[in-house]
């Protein structure tokens, strides 16, 4: 990803923003580009996806690359540039003689990102990771060679469409592991459990609605394996709470599992799930440690993020260890970062339980204007909320801070028994939205001792 370091306004630019060039916020810049273009590719119809991560972070057995622009490449005579050029010539190849060696490096690198591939997919593999036309020709040649191609035959576009035999394989324990967990039974919660929870969730205010009954009885219900599909705002975190109450009654311990740290934290903030990273957790399990057993439940939220590779190996274990797990997403909203939407197979094969109201809101427009989020129309959105006076617009940034904290402090002394928060993205703006705010409530006698 690659950004100016300087505040845009309406002049042109202005000083360079020293926040901008931390290194967690590149990394989070990086996951939230590429969860935006996947988006908007599935929106498109395209199959391939981009990952943040690096190679190493993937398993793929490759030097990456150094990017090399239009203009560099036309100038390679110039000192640092003509060094960066044969590095980068170097690099690609020795990354086409390992291709040459052993082709399956890029049938795997390939299937990370789309589970099926054309020729010219395989053409653009092949010119980045090789060294002029010789070598290129080489590596295609290598890789239309291998045992470990097959072809599919040709899609509604007339082009000839390939994978690996090791991405059918993957497929094919997916669905192993997801039939044999549906096909289990012996996971059912008690009606006097469930029932005890409902009743704990009322006396909290909590009343579910007939949806989020339906998919708490599915979920609670016998079966190894349940999926419930819903969109953001409709209550699936408050229906998850009452669900992990219902289970720890009859004995089970519950945990939680989403791809990202926020989606785990979230997870764990709206259910009282204790949630970790797949991540994190497949470590442990690597080392011996948090293993799943038969009186585990395990929850993968925004599941449709899960590519197969890790939605097999997370439900082999969960069906080796004799566990159950409940998968939460919405296949349309968040698109898998890895090859394969798993999330959405699982589902059309072992069906789901569904939520389509919107609940995180009271007004009619604002339900709407989430509905349209969650199915990827962001300007209708925006626009509703528009329309409603509440978006703001200012000429500069700092015009806009301190128009954000004057809104903030009003809000707060008149009605200082709500609560509301201020959000932005980068660090040094949290801090000096937080000094100004925390001025306001020193000047008033607010921020105590």
């Amino acid at each position: 990803v690659m950004l100016a370091m300087r505040d845009v306004g309406p002049e042109g630019f202005g000083k360079k923003n020293r926040g901008w060039n931390s290194t967690e916020l590149l990394k989070d810049w990086r996951e939230a580009w590429s969860a935006h273009v996947n988006e908007r590719m599935a929106e498109l119809g395209l199959e391939g996806r981009i990952d943040h991560r690096s190679y190493e972070a993937q398993g793929i057995a490759l030097e990456p690359q150094h990017k090399i622009g239009p203009a560099a490449s036309r100038r390679p005579e110039q000192g640092l540039e003509a060094e960066r050029i044969e590095d980068h010539a170097r690099i690609a190849r020795d990354n086409g003689e390992k291709i040459i060696a052993n082709p399956s490096i890029a049938l795997d690198a390939i299937t990370r990102q789309q589970a099926t591939f054309t020729t010219r997919d395989l053409a653009v593999f092949a010119f980045r990771h090789s060294d002029g036309k010789e070598q290129f020709d080489q590596v295609m040649t290598a890789v239309r060679a291998s045992p470990e191609l097959v072809a599919l035959g040709k899609d509604g576009r007339d082009q000839e469409r390939f994978t690996s035999r090791d991405m059918i394989a993957v497929e094919a324990r997916l669905e192993r592991s997801a039939g044999a967990l549906a096909a289990r039974d012996g996971h059912g919660i008690a009606d006097r459990q469930r029932d005890a929870a409902i009743g704990a969730a009322q006396g909290r205010g909590l009343v579910l609605s007939a949806e989020q009954r339906d998919a708490l009885d599915h979920i609670t219900g016998r079966k190894g394996l349940a999926s419930v599909v819903g969109y953001a705002g409709s209550g699936k975190s408050a229906m998850l709470g009452v669900a992990r109450e219902a289970w720890e009654r009859q004995g089970y311990q519950v945990r939680g599992a989403a791809l990202s740290g926020i989606a785990a934290e979230n997870l764990e903030g709206g259910s009282g799930i204790q949630s970790r990273t797949l991540a994190s957790l497949e470590h442990a399990w690597g080392q011996g440690r948090e293993q799943l057993g038969p009186r585990d439940v395990l929850v993968p939220d925004e599941a449709g993020m899960i590519g197969s590779r890790q939605m097999e190996r997370v439900l082999s274990q969960a069906r080796d260890a004799g566990a159950k797990v409940v998968m939460i997403g919405d296949p349309e909203q968040l698109q898998a970062i890895e090859a394969g939407a798993a999330f959405r197979s699982v589902t059309e094969r072992h069906g789901a339980a569904e939520i389509t109201e919107i609940r995180r809101q009271r007004e009619d427009w604002q339900r709407d204007a989430t509905r349209a989020l969650a199915t990827g129309r962001t300007g209708e959105a925006i626009h509703a909320y528009d329309g409603k006076g509440m978006v703001h617009a200012a000429d500069t940034r700092e015009q806009a801070r301190g128009e954000l904290v004057d809104g903030w402090d009003r809000q707060r002394q008149a009605e200082p028994g709500k609560s509301r928060i201020i959000l932005t993205h980068t660090n040094a703006e949290v801090r000096e939205l937080n000094e100004e705010a925390r001025g306001r409530l020193r000047a008033t006698g607010d921020l105590g001792d």
